[in-house]
């Protein structure tokens, strides 16, 4: 693809909202929140295995909420450079409250980023880059503000979470085949386009980045469940995921199982169970510059 291809693909991508319904009106912050209080020690545990040097220039890529920046200076003794770009105003400001003093955060789209080309060591992307309805284009972007050398770390978590019934597998696959029908009724795209995890490292190669090197780490949690734990398994998967938007496709002696499931004042509350068990993946795939 020629670069003025690249381009007006670009533009036509900015033209309608991303894949998943993302525009600069969109707001998930809280969710976004939930899911980085929950998902903390298996994400910085990815930061520290990336040994970002002190004085080394960092972009997270779709920041999100920010925690991101704040992790990134303390793995390299508050020294680094960290810069966050988001394209939703809600998550800029909620950025902006929790950065790090020397922290700069913009609001943009990653395909046109107001950026210098060649300006950073490592670009972060999590949970972002399978947003863009090209995310090969996305890729590239993020790889011409790399120096020659710099890394590249596309991290992606399992888009449809995987809760393990212990006590009931035929409900437990009920469950997850009704959020994965409810994902592509409601987004109007196949299975294949959210298998996101299983495409990032074929995203790096095509965009010119040949050299990968993956892991996949399990966000596992049994009970106790910590406070930020059950927080995210109650709002983000009970609430958000499940609920009522999933009434239409179980069965109704299945759904008010669920429910009862799903409801603190039950007393069969999923959370309170002692086999509760809840494993989400989260794969981080990274490449270097040539």
């Amino acid at each position: 693809m020629s670069h003025a291809d690249e381009l007006a693909a670009m533009n036509r991508a900015q033209a309608a909202p991303g894949l998943l319904g993302d525009t600069p009106q969109r707001d998930y912050t809280e969710k976004l929140r939930r899911f980085n209080a929950f998902a903390r020690p298996e994400l910085c545990e990815a930061i520290a295995a990336l040994a970002v040097q002190a004085d080394a220039r960092v972009l997270d890529a779709g920041c999100g909420t920010g925690e991101a920046l704040g992790w990134f200076r303390e793995s390299a003794g508050d020294r680094a450079l960290v810069v966050g770009i988001d394209l939703a105003t809600a998550h800029v400001r909620a950025t902006r409250r929790r950065a790090p003093a020397l922290a700069s955060v913009l609001q943009a789209d990653m395909l046109r980023p107001p950026l210098l080309d060649g300006s950073f060591d490592l670009a972060w992307a999590v949970n972002t880059v399978n947003h863009l309805r090209d995310p090969v284009a996305g890729v590239r972007v993020l790889s011409r503000l790399l120096r020659p050398g710099g890394r590249l770390a596309i991290g992606q978590s399992s888009l449809v979470p995987d809760m393990y019934f212990a006590w009931d597998a035929r409900l437990e696959q009920c469950v997850n085949e009704a959020v994965r029908l409810y994902y592509r009724e409601r987004y109007g795209r196949s299975e294949h386009e959210f298998a996101a995890i299983r495409a990032v490292v074929g995203w790096l190669q095509a965009a010119g980045l040949p050299q990968v090197a993956v892991r996949t780490r399990m966000i596992e949690r049994i009970q106790p469940l910590a406070e930020a734990d059950e927080r995210y398994l109650r709002e983000a998967i009970f609430r958000d995921t499940w609920g009522e938007r999933l009434r239409p496709y179980l069965r109704r002696e299945d759904f008010d199982t669920l429910a009862r499931l799903c409801d603190p004042d039950d007393a069969r509350y999923a959370l309170r169970r002692p086999d509760f068990h809840f494993l989400q993946s989260f794969t981080l795939a990274v490449a270097t510059k040539p």
